[in-house]
């Protein structure tokens, strides 16, 4: 990736729905030649999706849980992955190292809802035990570090 492309990406990082044509006044070069490079940034998995970032509370989901998972030894590791890809519940998922070998990010919309989600979990095979913590509020998430450019 040269400059430009870092600058492609620090701009789609700040806001995914500016056109060709602005990114190309932006960054110096003709809307094709931007459409180009994005293309190759996609294709080459550098820029991996784009999203509108939902205020979880207005869809239902005002539960926010961090949930430790420590794996049972026995256990097999993409076993226990392809469970937890099938729980729409789980947003994010960490391999971690210490303790616990994952940590989960799910969003629900109550506790009760939370409760049935721990539950699941604990009993999925090699899972071995489960520690969660509950969010009062998100002060900020998904905050996009910024992109040292190379000075030219």
């Amino acid at each position: 990736m040269d400059a430009i492309d870092m600058s492609l990406v620090e701009l789609l990082r700040g806001n995914a729905r500016l056109s060709y044509a602005e990114l190309a006044r932006q960054v110096g070069l003709s809307a094709p030649a931007v459409h180009e490079r994005v293309g190759k940034l996609e294709s080459s998995g550098v820029i991996r999706a784009y999203r509108a970032e939902v205020e979880p509370e207005a869809i239902g989901l005002g539960v926010t849980a961090l949930i430790g998972i420590v794996e049972d030894s026995g256990g097999d590791t993409d076993d226990v992955l392809e469970v937890f890809r099938q729980m729409p519940e789980i947003e994010s998922c960490y391999f971690m190292a210490g303790v616990e070998s994952f940590l989960l990010k799910a969003r629900v919309g109550t506790i009760a809802e939370l409760e049935q989600l721990i539950v699941r979990l604990n009993r999925t095979p090699g899972v071995a035990s489960t520690r969660t913590g509950i969010a009062l509020s998100t002060k900020w998430e998904n905050r996009p570090q910024p992109i040292e450019l190379p000075t030219p």
